[in-house]
């Protein structure tokens, strides 16, 4: 019998109308309207390759990837939407100072004020 491994990501945002249950601990793919992982050198791979595809082909609409800017020591967040084929992501920004989007919800985040994840 072949694994079937899931991805966790490191943080995720879903509809309000599929978080139904204090306890709950897994959501489904499509309930999820974004997923974000932090890239730490362990997982770097796998966060940066392995994950967004795996995202991608579930059906997830958004994709952040948030690492630490080795020049500044600050942290960076990638914004993507899943492409029109479904296969992958497109990027929609590169945020250093600050993460300011409206979607898929409003965000204005300064990161200037962390200096490490």
């Amino acid at each position: 019998m072949k694994s079937k491994t899931v991805p966790e990501p490191d943080l995720i945002v879903v509809t309000a109308e599929s978080d139904g249950a204090d306890e709950q601990t897994r959501y489904r793919a499509e309930d999820v309207v974004l997923a974000v992982e932090v890239v730490s050198p362990d997982s770097e791979s796998r966060d940066r390759e392995t994950k967004p595809l795996k995202y991608a082909a579930a059906g997830i609409p958004h994709f952040w990837l948030v690492e630490m800017d080795p020049r500044t020591k600050r942290p960076v967040v990638h914004t993507h939407v899943r492409s029109a084929d479904g296969r992958g992501y497109e990027s929609t920004g590169v945020h250093r100072d600050r993460l300011k989007v409206d979607g898929p919800f409003a965000v204005d985040v300064d990161l200037g004020e962390y200096d490490r994840l």
